[in-house]
């Protein structure tokens, strides 16, 4: 099996649409690709008069691929860069913890 090894870098922030933090751009690095080695069950086809050969990784789907092609991605590490709030300024949550109702607490 062939393992890719990332790390992803992603940038957050919170706005009217969606007060709750939330991805907005994410980046991801591949740090390490570890090969599987040679198809173990390659796959012939054929078209008219020519017959051809290819790994099963690149004909069939991931639960018929022989363990040497399939492929598996791992998170090494995450990291999260907060923005906080991005909108218009008269939209901007109260978090003073102030009470603006005007009713009592």
């Amino acid at each position: 099996m062939t393992i890719h090894l990332v790390h992803i870098d992603q940038d957050t922030h919170t706005c009217p649409a969606d007060p709750n933090p939330h991805p907005v751009h994410i980046r991801r690095q591949i740090l390490a690709v570890v090969d599987g080695g040679p198809c173990r069950a390659p796959v012939t086809f054929r078209i008219g008069d020519t017959t051809a050969t290819v790994a099963c990784g690149r004909r069939e789907p991931a639960e018929r691929q022989c363990p040497a092609c399939r492929v598996i991605v791992t998170e090494q590490s995450i990291t999260s860069h907060h923005h906080g709030y991005e909108g218009p300024a008269h939209r901007r949550p109260d978090t003073s913890g102030a009470n603006t109702s005007g009713a009592a607490a």
